[in-house]
Protein backbone atom coordinates (compact mmCIF):
# COMPACT_ATOMS: atom_id res chain seq x y z
CA UNK A 1 0.00 0.00 0.00
CA UNK A 2 2.68 2.47 0.65
CA UNK A 3 4.42 1.77 -2.29
CA UNK A 4 1.30 2.46 -4.10
CA UNK A 5 0.90 5.84 -2.30
CA UNK A 6 4.64 6.45 -3.03
CA UNK A 7 4.37 6.42 -6.61
CA UNK A 8 0.87 8.23 -7.08
CA UNK A 9 2.82 11.43 -5.07
CA UNK A 10 5.75 10.72 -7.35
CA UNK A 11 3.79 11.55 -10.31
CA UNK A 12 2.30 14.03 -8.81
CA UNK A 13 5.65 16.26 -7.94
CA UNK A 14 6.79 15.07 -11.44
CA UNK A 15 4.16 16.94 -13.05
CA UNK A 16 4.64 19.96 -10.76
CA UNK A 17 7.85 20.04 -11.79
CA UNK A 18 7.16 20.49 -15.66
CA UNK A 19 7.92 24.41 -16.68
CA UNK A 20 4.78 26.22 -17.30
CA UNK A 21 3.78 27.38 -21.26
CA UNK A 22 2.99 30.61 -21.05
CA UNK A 23 0.08 31.86 -23.35
CA UNK A 24 2.21 33.12 -26.17
CA UNK A 25 4.14 30.01 -26.37
CA UNK A 26 0.73 28.13 -27.02
CA UNK A 27 -0.52 30.56 -29.59
CA UNK A 28 2.46 29.97 -31.57
CA UNK A 29 2.12 25.95 -31.15
CA UNK A 30 -1.19 26.50 -32.65
CA UNK A 31 -0.79 28.69 -35.10
CA UNK A 32 1.84 25.81 -36.32
CA UNK A 33 -0.44 23.23 -35.97
CA UNK A 34 -2.99 24.72 -38.47
CA UNK A 35 -0.23 25.35 -41.00
CA UNK A 36 0.35 21.95 -40.88
CA UNK A 37 -3.00 20.47 -41.16
CA UNK A 38 -3.49 23.11 -44.01
CA UNK A 39 0.01 21.87 -46.18
CA UNK A 40 -1.71 18.08 -45.32
CA UNK A 41 -4.95 19.21 -47.04
CA UNK A 42 -2.97 20.69 -50.09
CA UNK A 43 -1.24 16.98 -50.60
CA UNK A 44 -4.87 15.29 -50.33
CA UNK A 45 -6.40 15.39 -53.67
CA UNK A 46 -9.53 13.71 -53.92
CA UNK A 47 -10.19 12.49 -57.31
CA UNK A 48 -14.09 12.79 -56.83
CA UNK A 49 -13.52 16.61 -56.46
CA UNK A 50 -12.38 16.97 -59.80
CA UNK A 51 -16.08 15.54 -60.88
CA UNK A 52 -17.58 18.55 -58.94
CA UNK A 53 -14.95 21.12 -59.69
CA UNK A 54 -14.45 21.42 -63.65
CA UNK A 55 -12.78 23.62 -63.45
CA UNK A 56 -12.01 27.41 -62.64
CA UNK A 57 -13.50 29.83 -65.10
CA UNK A 58 -11.12 32.49 -66.36
CA UNK A 59 -12.88 35.93 -67.65
CA UNK A 60 -12.63 39.06 -67.49
CA UNK A 61 -15.54 39.47 -65.19
CA UNK A 62 -13.86 36.56 -62.99
CA UNK A 63 -10.84 38.11 -62.43
CA UNK A 64 -12.39 41.31 -61.76
CA UNK A 65 -14.11 40.01 -59.00
CA UNK A 66 -11.30 38.10 -57.82
CA UNK A 67 -9.87 41.27 -56.46
CA UNK A 68 -12.91 40.78 -54.06
CA UNK A 69 -11.59 37.48 -52.67
CA UNK A 70 -14.32 35.77 -55.05
CA UNK A 71 -13.72 33.04 -57.45
CA UNK A 72 -15.66 31.34 -60.18
CA UNK A 73 -15.59 27.79 -60.90
CA UNK A 74 -17.79 25.87 -63.54
CA UNK A 75 -19.43 22.62 -61.17
CA UNK A 76 -20.83 19.68 -61.77
CA UNK A 77 -25.32 20.33 -62.34
CA UNK A 78 -25.89 18.08 -59.30
CA UNK A 79 -23.30 19.68 -57.01
CA UNK A 80 -24.34 21.13 -54.07
CA UNK A 81 -23.07 24.20 -52.05
CA UNK A 82 -21.53 22.27 -48.91
CA UNK A 83 -19.98 19.44 -51.60
CA UNK A 84 -18.57 22.80 -53.43
CA UNK A 85 -17.22 24.24 -50.62
CA UNK A 86 -15.61 20.64 -49.21
CA UNK A 87 -13.85 20.16 -52.69
CA UNK A 88 -12.72 23.43 -52.66
CA UNK A 89 -10.97 22.90 -49.31
CA UNK A 90 -9.77 19.44 -50.46
CA UNK A 91 -7.89 20.42 -53.40
CA UNK A 92 -6.89 24.08 -52.95
CA UNK A 93 -6.20 23.59 -49.13
CA UNK A 94 -8.55 27.14 -48.17
CA UNK A 95 -12.20 27.12 -46.10
CA UNK A 96 -14.38 28.60 -48.10
CA UNK A 97 -16.82 31.61 -46.04
CA UNK A 98 -19.20 31.49 -48.94
CA UNK A 99 -20.96 29.99 -51.80
CA UNK A 100 -23.20 31.04 -53.93
CA UNK A 101 -24.21 29.32 -57.32
CA UNK A 102 -25.78 30.19 -60.50
CA UNK A 103 -27.59 28.68 -63.20
CA UNK A 104 -27.77 28.91 -66.61
CA UNK A 105 -30.16 27.13 -68.67
CA UNK A 106 -28.74 26.38 -72.58
CA UNK A 107 -30.37 28.85 -75.49
CA UNK A 108 -31.63 27.62 -78.84
CA UNK A 109 -29.74 29.18 -81.36
CA UNK A 110 -29.69 28.98 -85.36
CA UNK A 111 -26.20 28.59 -87.84
CA UNK A 112 -27.82 29.21 -91.26
CA UNK A 113 -29.96 26.54 -91.69
CA UNK A 114 -28.96 24.45 -88.70
CA UNK A 115 -30.38 24.81 -85.58
CA UNK A 116 -29.11 23.73 -82.13
CA UNK A 117 -28.20 24.21 -78.75
CA UNK A 118 -25.62 26.08 -76.47
CA UNK A 119 -25.18 23.34 -72.83
CA UNK A 120 -26.83 24.72 -69.77
CA UNK A 121 -24.07 25.81 -66.72
CA UNK A 122 -24.01 25.50 -63.69
CA UNK A 123 -20.86 28.17 -62.02
CA UNK A 124 -20.21 28.52 -58.22
CA UNK A 125 -18.76 32.04 -57.13
CA UNK A 126 -16.88 31.31 -54.10
CA UNK A 127 -15.79 33.64 -51.34
CA UNK A 128 -12.65 33.44 -49.04
CA UNK A 129 -12.40 35.10 -45.98
CA UNK A 130 -9.41 37.83 -45.78
CA UNK A 131 -6.37 35.99 -45.37
CA UNK A 132 -7.05 33.47 -47.93
CA UNK A 133 -5.78 33.09 -51.47
CA UNK A 134 -6.21 30.71 -54.97
CA UNK A 135 -3.33 30.31 -57.16
CA UNK A 136 -5.90 30.32 -60.45
CA UNK A 137 -3.97 32.65 -62.47
CA UNK A 138 -0.57 31.93 -62.38
CA UNK A 139 0.81 30.53 -65.64
CA UNK A 140 -1.82 31.81 -67.59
Amino acid sequence: MAALLKKIFSKKEADEKKPDINVETKAVVEKVKKDIVRKKLDKKKDLNAFKILLRPLITEKATDVGALNKYEFLVSKQATRSEIAEMVEKIYGVCPAKVNIVRSIGKKVRHGRKFGATKAKKKAIVTLSAGDKIEIYEGV
